[in-house]
């Protein structure tokens, strides 16, 4: 097993105005599973697919363990990649497709079906050797590409979104199966997909990327609890995090009725006047009326244990009351002292409010995020 880097790398499309991955450093540890998530276009596929050899590196090194594979044919590099398309030969059995890469390279059939039985025993697959991928469901197609990739004993383990084509609860299924599979075989494993739930349920490390640069590598908790820009604090969690930009007052910020104070640290880091605060649904409490802030419950999500208010924070007087709004002529701003704005609360499951009442919550403030309003970057504490 190897270790992956990548050092400085870029890449640019021919004709492309901009480059699809610019200037990457990150480093995979051997064994560790890597999750690189994104927004459609963030540069997460080119990424993987520069380290398989299917994209050109136009800057910089990738190596794996210690050997420069930045010019090496895609064949020679010792890795395995797993397809959102499972890519399997419909003419073959399951036998056949695990096997098939052996084959190629000219491995001893007594030791193709010694490897295709081992990796069917894994992945729950020796009943169904003999069937062809037309006969199996979208998670056995899916299983039969892990053991396609299995058998080889590759040094790396790349998966490009490998569960998109699966349903909701057959993707809850199959994740907890990969993740737990690739750390018992103890493969580094680069893993990509746009689901930040999977990125947090599989990854012993997230590299969260956007256009083309990577702005956060840490634990999934580290991600959550201490994002280090407005962007992955946003990303990371769902439902997302509330973000309410506010206008700096001498050392503090207020929102609501809620006074946040801000450290000498935390104000010669400033480069704007305005901060951005970011409350996680579940850091808001019940409060007195006239205490904290006023959300008009537009719709609630009863989840069981736990609800969901999606609404938005209701305008108030001086003296803290509510003020009624028509909602015809209701604008939606990031400004919180100057009218709504959409939020999200996680409330007790079993007496959630009704739609179209008021509730009063107060945040948390030792879970509240501070970030710079001009360039996104969280303050420090």
């Amino acid at each position: 097993m190897s270790s992956v880097r990548y050092t400085n790398v870029t890449c640019q499309y021919p004709g492309a105005s901009s480059p699809s991955v610019t200037d990457l450093s990150l480093e995979v540890a051997d064994g560790e599973f890597l999750v690189l998530v994104g927004p459609s276009g963030c540069g997460k596929s080119t990424t993987l697919r520069m380290l398989a050899g299917l994209e050109e590196v136009t800057g910089g090194n990738i190596y794996i363990g210690d050997r420069d594979v930045t010019d090496v044919p895609s064949k020679d590099r010792d890795i395995a990649m797993v397809f959102q398309n499972y890519a399997l030969y419909p003419h073959m059995t399951v036998a056949e497709n695990m096997g098939f890469a052996l084959k190629i390279a000219k491995i001893s059939a007594e030791e193709r079906r010694r490897r295709v039985e081992e990796a069917a025993k894994i992945l729950d697959l020796t009943d169904y050797l003999e069937r062809k991928p037309k006969a199996l469901s979208g998670g056995q197609r899916q299983r039969v590409a892990m053991g396609r990739a299995i058998v080889r004993s590759p040094q790396v383990f790349l998966m490009d979104e490998p569960l998109s084509n699966l349903d909701a609860k057959l993707r809850v299924q199959t994740r907890t199966q990969i993740a737990s599979l690739t750390r018992r075989l103890g493969v580094t494993t680069v893993y990509v997909t746009h689901d930040q739930v999977e990125a947090m349920t599989m990854g012993d490390r997230v590299a969260v990327l956007k256009d083309g640069h990577l702005m956060q590598v840490d634990t999934p908790r580290n991600l959550y609890d201490r994002p280090a820009t407005e962007f992955v604090a946003g990303f990371i969690g769902s439902p997302a995090m509330n973000l309410f930009r506010a206008p700096i007052s001498g050392d503090t910020v207020q929102l609501g009725t809620v006074r946040i104070p801000l450290t000498r640290t935390q104000q010669a880091a400033l480069t704007g006047t305005k901060v951005t605060i970011g409350i996680r649904p579940e850091d808001f409490h019940p409060a007195a009326e006239g205490t904290g802030l006023p959300i008009v419950a537009d719709v609630v999500e009863e989840l069981g244990a736990d609800a969901f208010v999606y609404g938005h924070l209701a305008p108030v007087t001086a003296a803290n009351t509510v003020v009624q709004v028509d909602p015809t002529t209701e604008s939606t701003t990031r400004e919180e002292s100057s009218g709504t704005h959409e939020i999200v609360v996680r409330v007790e499951g079993r007496t959630p409010p009704r739609a179209g009442t008021t509730i009063w919550v107060t945040p948390t403030v030792e879970h509240i995020h501070l970030f710079d309003a001009t360039t996104g970057a969280r303050l420090p504490d």
